[in-house]
């Protein structure tokens, strides 16, 4: 039986499997390399993360994006120069080439729960077991589209998942609903292409991050204000750097803290492709939405009460993401039923193993468990260290409860 198989190869698998490799954990892993990235984010678009905040994880930090950048000569800095997605892109390629030669480019389509273990099958059929499954499915599964757009023909409605290519929709109509990156980049990336984009959001106003400073910062302000993966600030500090000082706390607090933190917003590098270039619809909230003479109306709510129509030849839903175990339909029934979840979200332990045991859950489907800093690539290094820290002590206990002579007889 194989010790640990991975589903997924975004930065969270990836970092897990350059992890239990150093630790010479057997394990195999499955999955799409870097597919979300690769498939499901718009052609031009940056990374809100900073340089030193978009790592990929080696035990060692021996192959960093700064690393990458070198050998590639792509100008880099920890701060100020955003990454480029298709720079971050191409250091996962050559990440998952160095540091995890062992992934397979199948897909798991279904995992069974048994005794010890658990039964996995492959899309091309092939069927294994395993002791444990470690879950990096990141954004994947969990696309959320708003009930009032749901039932929209899919040629007239769509997720921002679903657009990596944007030239289909140059001269076309476009409607983006939605106040954070994807539906900001979206919106001013479909402008340059040449599309007739408008941006509706029920926000009141706009979000981006502070540009960088040619001022240094004082003393005081680095205190105040100090630098981490998910930005400046103590509360994210605190978010970044004490996952597990964050899993300790109420479940109340924690779900509240996931809920309000680092909310919708874009980078400052794409201000300035939106603000005065697409139109802006603010404040408003769509109630109703029908086609109708080969486009879609949409019928807004502003807050103040007032209604507003409009209609474009598509709609793209920039809505985010809202993990659901229940969209995971490559797990049985019986451990999508059995698994304990709050807010539809695992209930994880301090080694990100789930209520049934040898199944585990990394990236954006533990932040309910360990905070905010599970939805961005930051948040991978951690997450690494800690599941491959409780699966070696599991591994040796495990080899120590098997007698010698079993031992010696798999030996010979």
């Amino acid at each position: 039986m194989l010790n640990t198989a991975i589903v997924g190869a975004g930065p969270y698998g990836l970092s897990v499997s350059a992890h239990l490799r150093s630790s010479g954990i057997p394990f195999r892993i499955f999955g799409r390399l870097m597919d979300s990235w690769v498939r499901h984010m718009p052609q031009g678009m940056c990374l809100k993360s900073d340089g030193f905040a978009s790592n990929i994880y080696d035990p060692h930090a021996a192959f960093t994006l700064e690393h990458f950048c070198a050998e590639n000569q792509i100008k880099y800095s920890h701060e100020g120069i955003p990454v480029r997605l298709d720079t971050f892109a191409a250091y996962g390629q050559a990440f998952c080439e160095r540091m995890v030669p062992e992934l397979e480019d199948k897909l798991v389509v279904n995992v069974e729960r048994l005794r010890d273990g658990f039964e996995l099958r492959l899309d091309d059929g092939e069927k294994f077991t395993a002791r444990r499954v470690i879950l990096a499915v990141g954004i994947t599964h969990f696309q959320y589209v708003p009930d009032v757009l749901a039932h929209l023909p899919e040629e007239f409605l769509s997720h921002s998942f679903y657009h990596h290519e944007l030239d289909q929709f140059r001269g076309r109509t476009v409607v983006v609903i939605g106040g954070g990156a994807s539906a900001l980049d979206l919106a001013g990336l479909l402008q340059e292409v040449g599309a007739k984009v408008q941006l509706v959001s029920r926000r009141q106003e706009l979000k981006f991050h502070s540009g960088p400073s040619s001022k240094p910062r004082s003393l005081w302000r680095r205190m105040r204000h100090p630098r981490s993966g998910l930005g400046p600030g103590m509360r994210t500090k605190f978010f970044s750097d004490l996952p597990m000082v964050f899993h300790y706390l109420p479940e109340r607090l924690r779900l509240e803290a996931v809920r309000r933190t680092l909310g919708p917003s874009g980078g400052w590098f794409i201000r300035d492709k939106v603000i005065g270039k697409v139109p802006l619809l603010l404040g408003h909230t769509p109630e109703r939405a029908f086609v109708q003479d080969g486009n879609v109306h949409l019928r807004l709510r502003a807050r103040d009460g007032s209604e507003r129509k409009i209609q474009a030849e598509h709609v793209i839903a920039a809505t985010g993401y809202r993990v659901d175990l229940a969209r995971l339909k490559f797990l049985s029934h019986e451990i999508r039923s059995e698994i304990r979840t709050v807010d539809k979200s695992p209930v994880l332990s301090t080694t990100f193993e789930s209520s049934i045991p040898g199944l585990y859950f990394v990236g954006v489907a533990a932040a309910n468990s360990f905070g905010p800093v599970m939805r961005f690539a930051f948040g991978a290094g951690f997450a690494a260290r800690t599941v491959t820290k409780a699966i070696t002590k599991s591994a040796s206990r495990e080899l120590a409860a098997v007698p010698v002579a079993s031992v010696a007889t798999t030996a010979d």
